[in-house]
């Protein structure tokens, strides 16, 4: 009775959402997209687009986002939005961490996008315009991307702290104890691939078109950026999510060293109580702040 309950309200919420989106204007986009794709898919064989198609994807949108951050260091007007304004960027720390970010991204996870195609073909993933997603279906499996990554990140990123395996791993990634956006990714190769294979567990189990790789990827990078930020900006669009977890959560983490192990939401700290101590620390700031008023 309950599963078919739950059918039934899964059912109604997606039938609003397509009367929702039959309401909603054209995109002026969508045309522009589809000729794009179309031109890609015609002219470039399914190995390359799948392989550097998601290699240019992930290279572009990651140093994208990065940019803000990476400028905010310059702009005096920002400075109130650090998080930890005792511990400021340096150029010296940056530069050794795209050194290498630019080995992981080329060394490790390079030969791991080559693995894409194979995927695709495997499983017979489409590539093709008629049978893309729409984009609420795409947000949904995103998110349930979100959730399995998520989980699995709790837990081996809560296991790489443990005293016996810390300092031969995960230790090179809280070399910052103030992050920036740039190094979301500066990790250990074989963290690289630990808490990496996170990201894929998700598009195994719900691809069902090769654009969600991407936009997963967009998401997954999109995230992971910004709580490495450093800055708490007002006004994030992120933090609309249901329990995400931000910049500040994640960046007590590096300050820390203790606690706060999910990537994305905060349910997984909340339920193993591994926020007490951001919560403590928290609730401490608020009160010397009122003071200081």
């Amino acid at each position: 009775m309950a599963t078919n309950e739950s059918v039934s309200i899964f059912s109604s919420a997606f039938l609003a959402v397509e009367y929702v989106d039959s309401l909603l204007p054209e995109n002026p986009l969508q045309e522009p997209f589809k000729n794009a794709w179309n031109y890609l898919l015609d002219n470039y064989t399914k190995f390359q687009f799948a392989t550097w198609g998601s290699l240019i994807v992930h290279e572009v949108v990651y140093f994208l986002f990065c940019l803000p951050g990476f400028l905010f260091q310059f702009i005096p007007y920002m400075r109130k939005y650090k998080i930890q304004k005792d511990k400021p960027e340096t150029l010296e720390g940056q530069w050794k961490c795209f050194k290498v970010l630019l080995f992981n991204h080329f060394c490790i996870q390079l030969p791991l996008i080559c693995g894409t195609y194979y995927f695709t073909e495997y499983f017979n993933i489409p590539y093709d315009w008629e049978r893309m997603p729409r984009w609420y279906m795409l947000l949904v499996r995103c998110f349930g991307c979100a959730v399995i990554e998520d989980t699995w990140h709790y837990f081996l990123h809560r296991l790489l702290h443990h005293k016996r395996i810390y300092k031969y791993i995960h230790k090179i990634h809280h070399e910052f104890q103030a992050p920036f956006g740039m190094e979301a990714e500066y990790a250990h190769p074989l963290e690289t691939l630990i808490l990496g294979a996170g990201f894929f567990i998700g598009i195994v189990l719900l691809c069902d078109h090769v654009i969600l790789l991407w936009a997963w990827v967009t998401i997954r990078l999109m995230e992971t950026i910004d709580v490495h930020s450093g800055y708490d900006i007002p006004l994030n669009p992120l933090h609309l999510i249901p329990c995400y977890a931000g910049a500040r959560h994640h960046d007590f983490h590096h300050m820390n060293f203790v606690g706060n192990y999910a990537s994305t939401f905060t349910w997984w700290d909340r339920l193993f109580g591994t926020d007490s101590q951001f919560k403590a620390y928290s609730e401490k700031m608020r009160k010397f702040e009122k003071k200081t008023e």
